[in-house]
């Protein structure tokens, strides 16, 4: 089962695509690009459709999703943390 997708392999998160996934399960991602597999263990609930965090970001760093900034990291977020607006803002404002 694919639990999450990424577009580009220097993704930094990825889009959750199934329902409930929880902290302690082990979650299968595609990656587009290369048509390969990864694993991450959720290190927390993580709502369908929001995204996983695909390794550690410090405050001040930049997410990256469909190889592109999709915003700077506000509080610190490890591998397996749900990534969301609580944690990420944009960088247009």
């Amino acid at each position: 089962m694919i639990h999450f997708v990424l577009h580009d392999a220097t993704d930094s998160v990825a889009v959750v695509v199934v329902e409930g996934v929880q902290a302690g399960q082990t979650l299968n991602g595609w990656v587009m690009d290369e048509d390969r597999f990864v694993e991450v263990v959720a290190e927390q609930d993580i709502p369908i459709g929001h995204k996983v965090a695909l390794r550690d970001h410090a405050v001040g760093e930049l997410a990256i999703k469909y190889g592109i900034s999709i915003g700077k990291v506000v509080a610190p977020i490890r591998k397996g943390q749900h990534a969301h607006v609580h944690n990420i803002k944009t960088t247009r404002w």
